[in-house]
């Protein structure tokens, strides 16, 4: 029988509700366990994974002050730690200085992103523009440590990828904070990001070496504030953006912040040596857009390419069902924008821009074969969601040589999250490994592990693990090596050595 060990509970002050983002597949899970096995319930766990499942989640802990947005919910970290044919599980949420105030507190201390700053009862103590610092955007691995950062700017908050232990915000991180989405390149271990503020030059962009250190932080000088969300690298380059969706000035000199469409302003994008100087960028101009993520950036001889999910329509229109909550479910629905996979080719030597569309079908949140990561990749693993809602549904596999698609399509009530390639060991081709997602099955109630055929997504999963509780949706996930930890881990000892 498997154990199953329960800590302390939280104060937690959320009541039930009918909100779309605090009910259903978003409804919270406030416990924090570990199971240290848990039970397969369909094929089995191929012998050849190893490594750790890593899902950041938006999960509040307190009832808000004012409206919700998905977006504002507390840092839940949710593990499936697999090796030898066996898995354990374990979720924890982020401790963030703003989490610690909350629950010091008794209840929430911040408003959220549609509400009014001045509803704040600890206003200049959180990230930007007075928001919670909850670290619950994205989650990477870098130097043997998993850190959790907000798309808004806050801090980089660092856990033990295998115990999930919290250990404090990066000491590397810069006063403007990191936003979601650094980049690592594994091959010399450095890490690099990105920030924005409303304040001049209102972008930086840094480099984190293998030892943790920061070892390289210049300006990115822009024209005004900007709302950029991802970033990407190549062998030589890092990739920023500054795109044509950012936030009314009129409306901004009165502290409202609201974004939107700048007719006639192209999408720039800035290509800086990887330990550049500002006056090293070069800036290529392309069609105006919106990319909340890219999936690959390459170099082929005079040429750097960049893929990532074009948005034919950034400021959607309202979804007028949905009633109070027509912009907010319309901004977060990929059918509502209209996201699809796109190519740019950036030509270093005439400076022009090339683009071309790789697939008519809405999907967003992709994932390649990470030994593929800044080399030329063929494939991408997209999620495919519900119409209306974000909520994954599914999957697609697309063939960006041919235009051949896969896809997969759960049953109506499951729903999944971001899914990781994990390649074979000894893998004979880009596509030869496998996908690792958490299902939330709203039909019984319960949450899932579950593996696919990276090669034929097209048959579903061909392992599915049971969880001890229904989680909430989530997002961004990653999935990192043993090895790899082992590695990091050598390196860290020689260093003390």
């Amino acid at each position: 029988m498997p154990t199953i060990t329960r800590e302390k509970p939280l104060v937690h002050t959320l009541e039930p509700s009918d909100h779309p983002y605090l009910s259903g597949p978003w409804t919270p899970v406030h416990e924090e366990v570990t199971v240290d096995e848990l039970e397969v319930i369909e094929g089995e766990i191929p012998a050849d994974i190893d490594g750790i499942y890593l899902r950041n989640t938006e999960n509040p802990v307190h009832q808000p002050l004012g409206r919700h947005h998905p977006f504002d919910g507390d840092a839940m970290v949710h593990q499936v730690n697999i090796s030898g044919g066996k898995a354990s599980y374990r979720n924890r949420y982020v401790r963030t200085h703003c989490f610690d105030a909350e629950q010091n507190a008794g209840g929430a201390l911040w408003g959220g992103l549609m509400d009014p700053k001045g509803i704040s009862k600890r206003p200049g103590y959180g990230a930007h523009e007075g928001l919670k610092d909850t670290g619950s955007t994205d989650i990477i691995v870098h130097a043997g440590t998993a850190l959790a950062t907000l798309y808004q700017c806050g801090e980089a908050w660092q856990i033990d990828p295998l115990t999930l232990a919290n250990k404090g915000k990066a000491s590397w991180g810069p006063l403007d904070g990191v936003s979601a989405h650094p980049k690592v390149d594994e091959s010399t271990g450095e890490l690099m990001f990105f920030n924005y503020s409303k304040y001049a030059p209102y972008m930086h962009y840094g480099v984190v070496d293998r030892s943790g250190a920061l070892a390289h932080y210049v300006p990115i000088p822009l024209s005004g504030p900007r709302l950029p969300h991802d970033m990407a690298i190549t062998r030589n380059y890092s990739i920023l953006n500054d795109m044509p969706l950012y936030w009314d000035a009129d409306l901004l000199k009165r502290d409202i912040h609201a974004a939107r469409i700048h007719e006639g302003v192209p999408t720039r994008f800035a290509l800086i040596p990887r330990h550049g100087q500002p006056e090293d960028i070069r800036w290529f101009e392309a069609s105006p857009t919106y990319v909340l993520h890219w999936t690959n950036a390459y170099e082929d001889g005079d040429e750097v390419i960049l893929e990532g999910y074009y948005q034919d329509k950034p400021m959607p229109d309202p979804i007028e069902e949905a009633g109070q909550y027509s912009h907010m479910m319309a901004y977060v629905d990929e059918h509502s924008f209209q996201s699809r996979l796109h190519r740019w080719r950036f030509n270093l030597k005439t400076g022009e821009t090339m683009e071309e569309r790789l697939s008519d079908r809405i999907v967003e949140f992709g994932m390649i074969n990470p030994a593929y990561l800044m080399d030329k990749s063929r494939y991408v693993w997209s999620t495919t969601t519900r119409p209306g809602w974000f909520l994954f549904n599914g999957y697609c596999r697309h063939d960006t040589q041919t235009g051949e698609e896969q896809v997969f399509e759960l049953p109506e009530g499951v729903y999944a999250s971001e899914s990781p390639m994990i390649p074979r060991k000894d893998a004979s081709a880009e596509d030869d490994g496998y996908l690792i997602t958490f299902l939330i099955d709203e039909n019984k109630g319960s949450s899932e592990c579950a593996i696919l055929d990276a090669s034929d997504v097209s048959k579903g999963p061909i392992c599915r693990i049971a969880l001890p509780h229904k989680i909430s949706s989530g997002v961004h996930a990653t999935w990192v090596e043993h090895s790899q930890l082992a590695s990091d881990a050598e390196f860290h000892r020689s260093q003390l050595d």
